[in-house]
C-alpha cells in the first residue's frame, strides 16, 4: 500500500515586499486619478472666460459648477466652443481672480442650475503617498537587486547561484567511461606507458606500500586527431574511476580570475571523488610560457596557469588523483609545467602506421554494412600521414556516398571516391576550353611520366584532369612504406617530378603556362629547406642558415629573424637554383627520351580523363625494360 503523500509546501518568494509594495502604489494611483477625474464621453475644452459669457447671455447654458475660481457646464446642444471650434456639450473656464460680482445675479436671471463646491484641497494623506512613493519605489528596487545578488552567490562556488554557476563554468558530471583500451585500436607502445597508471588506480595501496608515487601528471602529445582524447577516456574507463574532462578554453574569461576559480572548484570535485582523472584538452591554450609580455602579470591565461601549478603541488599523495593534460604544441607549454611533480610523463602519440590504419578502419567499419570487394588493406594502404580521426572520417564520406546512390552496402568505389575527396578535393564543374585542356594533359603527363621512370619517387597512384578543389589537374602518388626520414635522392627525385610539368609544356607546346605556380612554390620551399635545414649542399655543408625561425606564440607574421651575413644569403640562393635548374634539366631529359610514350599518356588522359595505376602502366610499359632502351 502506497504512503500517502504529505502536501505539498509552497515557499513564499524572496522578493515578497517588492511585489507588495508595487501594487498597492499601482492601487493607489488608480483609485487617486479614478475619483478626481469626472468621466464625460464627449471631450471637455477650456474656453475663455468672455466666451462663457457670451453663451450665459444667449441662454445656451444648463448647469454650471462652481469649484472655487474654477466653473465646469453643460451646454443645452453641442457648440462649436474652444480655441479650434470643436463640437461638444461640455466646457471649463477659470474665473478671474478679482472676481465677478455680477456672474451670481446672471446665473439666477437666466435660472441656470448652479452647483457651488468650495476650493479643492488635497488630502494630506494623498499628498504623503505621492511624496514618498517614489523614494519607497527606489528602495524597494535596491532591496530586490540586493536580494537577487545575494542569491546568485549564495554559497560561494558551492552555491547554485548564477553568479557561482559562471565561477564553476560548464563542469560536466563526472562518469566513468564506459570506453576501455579495447576500443581504441593502435597506439600499442602509449597504451604500454599507461598501463602502471591504470594499475595505481586500481590497487593504490599496493603503490603505497612499496614507497612509490604515482606521476601526478601525464602530458599526451601528437598530432590532431591521433586520439589523446579517447586515450584518457579509455585510461578512466579501464581503471573504472570517475573522469573530469575539461578545455583550457573554457577557463578563459574576460574577468581576471575566473579561470583560477574554475580551476580551484575542478580540483575540489575531483579530490572529494577520488580516485580520478583530470582531462585538460588543448593545455597550451593556458599553459604556454609566461613573461612573453602578451598580457603581463596580470593576464588571466597566467593567473590560470599559475593556479594549476599550485593544484598540483597541493597533493598530499593519498589522494589518487591523475590529471592529463593533451596538446599538439608541447614545444610552447610553461618549463613550470614540465617539471618533475607536475606533468612529467610525456606520452607520445604517433600518426598510425599501416596495421594501426588496417586496426582503425575494422573498429570503425563495425557497423557500417560492407561489400565483398572492400579490402581493408588496399584502404591502409591507400591512406599514409591519415590520423584516427581521418579515418573515421573516410569510413563515413564512403557511407555518405553509398547513401546518396541509394545502395545498402559501401563498396570498395566508395571508400575510393572518399579518399579522392578528403586527398585531392572535392570535384569541380568547370568549362575547360579546348586547347587550355590538352595543354593541362601534357602537365599532367609530364608529372606522371618523371615520376614513374625515376627510380626514388614515389609510384603515381592516380592522375587526372578533372577539376579537384582549387587544382584543375592532379597527380596522385602514394608512398610503398612509411617514411620517417627523407633521404636526399628521394628530395632530388621530388624536385624533378615537381618541375615535369613544367618541362612537359615547354618541350611539347613551346610555352609555359601560371599552371606551374604551385610547383614552383612546393619546388623553392623544398630545395631551400633542403640547402639551409638539412645541409644538403656541398658547397654551404651543414649550416642552419633558414631565413626566419616562427614565433611560437605570434606565428609567422611576427616571426624571429636569423642572423648571418649577407654572403652566406647569397650563396643559399645560388645553391638553391642550382637545385632547381639540375632538377629542371634532369626532368627535359626524361621527356625527350620517352617522348612517343608522353604522346600515348597525352591521348589517353584526354580521351579517359582520369587515369588509375594499372592505365598508366599499360600506357607507359614496363619502366625497367623502357629505361634500358
Amino acid at each position: 500500500m502506497p504512503e500517502p503523500q504529505s502536501p505539498q509546501k509552497y515557499p513564499i518568494p524572496k522578493n515578497w515586499i517588492f511585489n507588495i509594495l508595487l501594487i498597492i502604489a499601482l492601487v493607489t494611483f488608480y483609485f487617486y486619478y479614478a475619483l478626481t477625474q469626472k468621466i464625460v464621453t464627449e471631450p471637455v475644452f477650456n474656453i475663455a472666460y468672455s466666451e462663457f459669457k457670451q453663451l450665459l447671455n444667449d441662454g445656451a447654458l444648463v448647469s454650471v459648477t462652481l469649484k472655487g475660481n474654477q466653473a465646469e457646464g453643460t451646454l443645452l446642444q453641442a457648440t462649436g466652443i474652444g480655441p479650434q471650434k470643436e463640437m461638444s456639450r461640455y466646457f471649463k473656464t477659470r474665473i478671474p481672480d478679482i472676481g465677478d460680482e455680477s456672474l451670481l445675479p446672471a446665473l439666477e436671471a437666466q435660472r441656470i442650475e448652479v452647483i457651488a463646491f468650495p476650493p479643492e484641497a488635497q488630502s494630506v494623506l494623498i499628498r504623503i503617498v505621492l511624496s514618498i512613493l517614489p523614494w519607497i519605489l527606489i528602495i524597494a528596487f535596491w532591496f530586490w537587486i540586493i536580494n537577487r545578488a545575494q542569491r546568485n552567490i549564495s554559497g560561494g562556488l558551492g552555491g547554485k547561484g548564477e553568479l557561482g554557476k559562471f565561477l564553476r563554468g560548464s563542469s560536466k558530471t563526472a562518469e566513468i567511461p564506459d570506453v576501455t583500451f579495447d576500443d581504441m585500436a593502435g597506439q600499442e607502445s602509449a597504451k604500454r606507458e599507461v598501463t602502471e597508471i591504470v594499475e595505481f588506480l586500481k590497487h593504490p595501496a599496493q603503490f603505497r606500500a612499496l614507497g612509490a608515487e604515482v606521476p601526478r601528471g601525464i602530458l599526451l602529445m601528437g598530432p590532431p586527431g591521433t586520439g589523446k582524447t579517447l586515450m584518457a577516456r579509455a585510461l578512466a574507463g579501464e581503471a573504472g574511476v570517475r573522469f573530469y574532462s575539461i578545455s583550457g578554453s573554457e577557463f578563459i574569461e574576460v574577468f581576471v580570475g575566473v579561470g583560477a576559480s574554475r580551476v580551484r572548484h575542478l580540483f575540489e570535485e575531483a579530490k572529494k571523488n577520488s580516485p580520478a582523472i583530470i582531462f585538460i584538452d588543448e593545455l597550451d591554450s593556458i599553459g604556454r610560457t609566461r613573461g612573453t609580455g602578451l598580457g603581463g602579470g596580470h593576464d588571466e591565461r597566467e593567473q590560470t596557469l599559475n593556479q594549476i601549478l599550485a593544484e598540483m603541488d597541493g597533493f598530499s599523495g593519498r589522494e589518487a588523483v591523475i590529471v592529463l593534460g593533451a596538446t599538439n604544441r608541447p614545444d610552447v607549454l610553461d618549463p613550470a609545467l614540465l617539471r618533475p611533480g607536475r606533468f612529467d610523463r610525456h606520452v607520445v602519440l604517433e600518426l598510425p602506421d599501416r596495421n594501426d590504419r588496417i586496426a582503425i578502419l575494422k573498429v570503425h567499419v563495425r557497423k557500417v554494412p560492407l561489400a565483398d570487394d572492400v579490402d581493408l588493406e588496399q584502404v591502409s594502404a591507400g591512406t599514409p600521414g591519415f590520423s584516427g580521426a581521418d579515418i573515421k572520417n573516410l569510413v563515413n564520406e564512403a557511407a555518405m556516398l553509398a547513401a546518396r546512390d541509394k545502395a545498402t552496402i559501401v563498396s570498395m568505389i566508395n571508400f575510393d571516391e572518399a579518399r579522392d575527396k578528403l586527398m585531392l578535393g572535392t570535384v569541380r564543374t568547370l568549362a575547360i576550353q579546348p586547347e587550355e585542356r590538352h595543354r593541362l594533359a601534357v602537365h599532367e603527363s609530364g608529372h606522371t611520366l618523371v615520376a614513374y621512370f625515376l627510380p626514388h619517387a614515389d609510384p603515381v597512384y592516380k592522375v587526372s584532369i578533372i577539376p579537384h578543389g582549387r587544382a584543375l589537374g592532379v597527380t596522385h602518388q602514394l608512398p610503398e612504406h612509411e617514411r620517417h626520414t627523407l633521404p636526399e635522392d628521394y628530395l632530388t627525385d621530388r624536385l624533378v617530378v615537381m618541375m615535369g610539368g613544367r618541362s612537359a609544356e615547354q618541350e611539347l607546346l613551346g610555352s609555359i603556362s601560371s599552371g606551374a605556380d604551385d610547383d614552383i612554390a612546393q619546388a623553392t620551399a623544398l630545395a631551400r629547406a633542403m640547402v639551409s635545414r638539412w645541409g644538403m649542399s656541398r658547397e654551404i655543408g651543414p649550416v642552419d642558415l633558414r631565413d626566419s625561425e616562427e614565433h611560437p606564440f605570434l606565428g609567422r607574421e611576427m616571426a624571429l629573424p636569423r642572423h648571418f651575413s649577407e654572403n652566406s644569403a647569397q650563396s643559399v640562393d645560388k645553391a638553391v637554383k642550382e637545385l632547381l635548374g639540375n632538377a629542371e634539366k634532369q626532368a627535359i631529359d626524361l621527356i625527350a627520351k620517352h617522348r612517343e610514350l608522353l604522346n600515348s599518356l597525352i591521348n589517353e588522359l584526354e580521351e579517359h580523363e582520369t587515369l588509375d595505376q594499372k592505365q598508366i602502366k599499360a600506357c607507359l610499359g614496363d619502366k625497367e625494360q623502357a629505361a634500358t632502351n
